[in-house]
């Protein structure tokens, strides 16, 4: 795990563990903690690169989850995206300001600064910017979507971070057992037998969601609505591969049900596949099994490779 991140100097009691870091010694052409921005020093990326070619190859962003607090860009979660270099794309991993650093928007306009960095930067690195596709699972999840829903929506933008004649769009997303609607997380889990232990509930004031949120979720709903990635959904959205397992006891599966849902309604049903994986709980290994792999990069392929 690198030695640059930002590290939260408070305890988090309940929070994840973090995840081992990547092994990352077969990835030839690399380069690590590279500033996308110079505001926080959590505002870096990793490029990895295939082996052969000069581009332009398309990119995955990869994005980490760790419930908005927790984890790096270097660790694990990173390694079903870099299977992705086996297929022609470059992989860009993204940190960004967690909850304990700086509260909602910060994060979104973290990683769309990320993404404009990315366009502006395409010729040093053989990035294609007109390919680009945002991954992640969970909290990594989320931002992916917030890319994917809310391009050109100002109050999620902040120019000051740098490349501002460069758009933050993406042209696919992959979506891992994402939350959406914050003030809903509780009653869904409830309703599929799952129940939040007391003391754990989203909407307690001490939650990932408060805490990105800086206020107990349930006295700010303009601020839930705001930070809801189904609020900016338009017909203009990229094609979206969404995949929640049925028994998610963190993240409830009716996130990536109503997600669908609305991005169907608005987008038409050919922009949305989405996968639910039977009897599979939060970050099941399942999502990382090669077969599954094959699944999200086939997606990739179809819009991205045409």
């Amino acid at each position: 795990m690198n030695d640059n991140r930002a590290t939260d100097p408070r305890p988090h009691p309940g929070a994840p563990g973090p995840h081992p870091p990547a092994n990352t010694d077969h990835v030839r052409r690399k380069f690590l903690d590279i500033p996308y921005a110079s505001l926080s020093p959590s505002q870096r990326l990793d490029i990895y690169l295939p082996d052969e070619g000069a581009g332009p190859f398309p990119v995955i962003v990869s994005i980490h989850g760790g419930a908005f607090k927790e984890c790096d860009k270097a660790d694990a979660q990173v390694m079903p995206m870099l299977e992705g270099l086996k297929r022609g794309y470059a992989v860009a991993a993204i940190n960004y300001r967690l909850s304990w650093e700086a509260t909602f928007p910060a994060l979104v306009h973290d990683a769309k600064a990320a993404v404009r960095w990315i366009r502006a930067n395409a010729d040093r690195y053989g990035f294609d910017g007109r390919r680009i596709a945002a991954w992640g699972g969970s909290a990594g999840a989320y931002l992916a979507t917030m890319l994917g829903t809310s391009a050109g929506v100002a109050e999620l933008e902040d120019l000051t971070l740098g490349n501002p004649d460069q758009p933050s769009n993406v042209q696919a997303v992959v979506a891992w057992f994402g939350p959406t609607d914050f003030l809903k997380m509780d009653e869904w889990l409830s309703e599929s037998g799952l129940p939040p232990l007391p003391g754990t509930e989203h909407s307690g004031p001490d939650s990932p969601e408060s805490l990105l949120l800086g206020r107990q979720i349930t006295e700010v709903p303009d601020l839930v609505r705001a930070a809801n990635p189904e609020t900016y959904i338009t017909p203009a959205v990229p094609p979206f591969f969404l995949q929640h397992g049925t028994a998610d006891a963190v993240v409830p599966v009716q996130s990536s049900i109503h997600l669908a849902e609305a991005l169907a309604r608005a987008a038409g049903r050919d922009k949305v596949q989405l996968e639910l994986l039977e009897g599979a709980g939060h970050a099941d290994p399942r999502f990382e099994a090669p077969e599954n792999i094959k699944k999200v990069l086939d997606f990739l392929d179809r819009h991205l490779m045409k």
